[in-house]
């Protein structure tokens, strides 16, 4: 029996310092596995069948032929498929994605929907009878041009109120010296992170398990087992490595489809989705179209501020990119109105993307920022720090931080701002005209409940489980150092298992509070562990293990406003003869809680800051208004920035500890990419004279706007 405790040789200090990933050393050797590649005996491959029409009904489905191919099992569809529960708020208090409830019926209510699954003996046989298989269909007019004047719009909460007012905006917009009131857009945007999604599901011992790539793996189980009507402890999902998700990776048709086939066939099946399927079943940003109407008095002190949004969403669910939420966040005035608007089109559901809202809506609200400082001849800088809000714009709320000040005064000095002649279209570098811009970013801090067990193994180790999910954030190394710290033990001696909803309910890895709400359970767990070893409890064999949870914990703080806020820096070089725009250089400087882990959290900053650049110069879904589908769905036809466009990028933060978290954390994962492509696009301005309300910045529009005399004209 043996009586090991916390030992003597205990450490402090792990937090805040730069540790490499504790699973790096797997994922470069190839031991590290993912969801598409575990091995399972007798495993059956399935492949999706998508609708190549944007609207209408399946009329018939020549399965027989497809029976007879070499290898084929089976082809599910909606005459033989499962009926499946959707009427169920799951677990982020929104209704599922008809997307995922496959094969229910006949109707085809976009282009790329799922229409079968043809499930076969290898990948190869599986893919070949899926694009032999001939389906008719009835078809129907189809709308899926998203326009500012849509007859069709409407307002929307999706997880925020959808309009909110104060004050008299005609009477603000009347007696203020300056107005800004301008149009901006942004267009369809998807993840395509480097791993497809893919799911094996098995039932083993009657109990249904699914090896996924996902966010959330108790997520996903909820939300499988209200779908299929089981318990949840009938269900178990595991995904222990996640090649990127940014938001995406939920309940998708391949987990729901490798079920269904799974229970029909009684062996291990898989589906993993084509990089083309992934732009039509993985989710999107919506394109975007907004108003900002900005009143001021001469110096720049606002008096009147609208946004208004608008965002596509599919005929069947209603998806809400809130992109003027930020403007509730950031900016004050007497005036002040914001909105979030959709229209319902026969296009594939929109879903969570990084900084979903926030990325598209700083972009207009900080390029209509960048115009108000023109006009009133004020530092864009000085403009922003002139309007600091003392509570929250909407809410009345109080801030838990808010260092918005210092993150542009830091910025400003290690960018050379002072140096800045605010004159456009005056510095030249040989044929380019150079320019730099500069954009506040800001995101929320929340957390989820959640639990954590935490054992103490006789050997003197401490093993941690919590379903938490390492998207490829890093969030496996910084929970190992945020329990070295809370055990007062080296990181060496924590092994961290996550990815298993077997370890109980989680928050997923999403709206940067995956790292803040599972670091609280496990310190939570850990104060309690450390208790009972302080007592000298004598540690059997089996170790010794709490379980903490966190929902009464969350559910006593306080009401505030709770954000990461930053300042974005760009400098680019414009070559007004082919177009071409080449961003020079980026800082980013951040308030975004405690650092834990500096070494992947300037990588998550740094990460979004470069998506940023792909948002502002690349990244452009275009759908055919014929077919209803996408132009080039692939990674050769998607446009992201490459090596080539990133040279200089470097990010850092400012002290900004949250009081009231108890590692002081509030996340980085996502306030990276705000204000990032509108800090790029006010740059442009100052090197041209020229607006770009328009992202893309495409070389077709920088040449289609060409240079003015005197500069500070409006453009694209």
């Amino acid at each position: 029996m043996s009586t090991a405790t916390t030992g003597p040789a205990t450490v402090k200090g792990a937090v805040g310092t730069s540790h490499t990933r504790v699973e790096g050393r797997d994922k470069v050797t190839g031991a590290a596995r993912y969801a598409g590649e575990i091995p399972f005996a007798d495993l059956a491959h399935g492949w999706l069948v998508l609708s190549t029409v944007a609207r209408g009904r399946i009329r018939s489905m020549d399965t027989d032929a497809v029976l007879g191919m070499p290898g084929v099992l089976t082809v599910l569809h909606h005459g033989n498929a499962p009926r499946l529960d959707t009427d169920y708020i799951g677990m982020l208090g929104i209704p599922p994605d008809p997307t995922a409830a496959v094969f229910q019926d006949e109707r085809v209510p976009h282009a790329g929907w799922p229409v079968a699954l043809v499930v076969a003996e290898t990948p190869e046989q599986a893919r070949e009878a899926a694009e032999a298989l001939a389906v008719t269909y009835d078809t129907e007019p189809h709308d899926i041009a998203l326009r500012a004047d849509h007859p069709g719009a409407y307002p929307a909460d999706g997880h925020m109120p959808a309009e909110t007012e104060k004050g008299d905006l005609a009477a603000g917009l009347a007696a203020s010296a300056v107005v800004v009131d301008e149009e901006y857009t942004t267009p369809e945007e998807h993840h395509s992170m480097m791993e497809p999604h893919a799911a094996t599901a098995r039932w083993d011992g009657g109990r249904l398990e699914v090896v996924d790539s996902n966010q959330g793996a108790t997520w996903v189980q909820g939300e499988l087992a209200k779908m299929f009507s089981l318990d949840e402890s009938a269900v178990r999902v595991r995904s222990e490595h996640i090649g990127g998700g940014f938001g995406s990776k939920g309940l998708r048709a391949h987990q729901v489809s490798a079920v269904m086939a799974a229970t029909l066939l009684h062996r291990p099946v898989r589906v993993v989705m084509t990089r083309r399927q992934m732009f039509s079943l993985a989710g999107y940003r919506s394109p975007t179209a907004h108003r900002v109407r900005l009143g001021a008095d001469a110096d720049g002190r606002l008096r009147a501020l609208e946004h208004r949004s608008l965002n596509q969403t599919s005929t069947f669910y209603e998806f809400v990119e809130p992109g003027a939420g930020v403007a509730r966040v950031m900016y004050d005035a007497e005036a002040h109105r914001t909105a979030n608007h959709v229209v319902r089109l026969d296009v594939p559901s929109p879903t969570f993307m990084r900084a979903p809202g926030e990325a598209p809506g700083s972009f207009a609200i900080e390029v209509a920022l960048d115009e108000l400082a023109e006009r009133c001849g004020v530092d864009p800088i000085e403009l922003r720090l002139g309007n600091e809000p003392d509570v929250g714009p909407v809410s009345g709320l109080p801030f838990s931080s808010r260092n918005l000040a210092a993150c542009f005064r830091e910025g400003a000095r290690r960018f050379g701002w002072a140096e800045r002649d605010p004159r456009p279209g005056v510095r030249r570098d040989g044929r380019w005209l150079l320019g730099t811009g500069t954009a506040a970013a800001s995101f929320g801090a929340g957390a989820g409940p959640s639990t954590a067990l935490l054992t103490a193994e006789a050997d003197g180790t401490f093993t941690v489980r919590i379903a938490a999910a390492d998207i490829g954030t890093g969030a496996r190394t910084a929970l190992t150092l945020v329990a070295a710290d809370a055990l007062e033990v080296a990181p060496e001696r924590v092994r961290v298992r996550i990815g298993d909803s077997d370890f109980g309910p989680a928050m997923i890895a999403g709206g940067s509070m995956g790292t803040r709400s599972w670091a609280w359970a496990i310190t939570a767990a850990a104060g309690e562990l450390r208790e009972r070893l302080a007592l000298g409890t004598t540690v059997p064999p089996e170790g010794i293990t709490v379980r903490s949870d966190t929902t009464e914990a969350l559910g006593a703080l306080a009401q505030k406003e709770r954000h990461s806020f930053g300042a974005q820096f760009a400098e680019v070089a414009v070559d007004t003869a082919t177009g071409e725009v080449r961003v020079r250089r980026m800082l980013g400087i951040f308030a975004a809680g405690r650092i834990v882990n500096p070494l992947t959290a300037r990588n998550q900053l740094v990460g979004g800051m470069v998506w940023g650049i792909s948002m502002a110069l690349h990244e452009e879904a275009v759908r055919d208004r014929v077919s209803g589908g996408l132009y080039g769905p692939d990674l050769a036809g998607y446009h992201v920035a490459s090596h080539a466009d990133v040279q200089d990028v470097q990010a850092d933060w400012v002290d900004d500890p949250d009081p009231d978290d108890p590692v002081g954390i509030k996340g980085v994962g996502e306030i990276g990419i705000v204000g990032a492509a509108a800090a790029v696009a006010n740059a442009v301005w100052h090197a041209t004279g020229v607006r770009h309300r328009n992202l893309p910045i495409r070389p077709d529009r920088v040449l289609s706007a060409p240079v003015p005399d005197g500069g500070g004209a409006d453009g694209a």
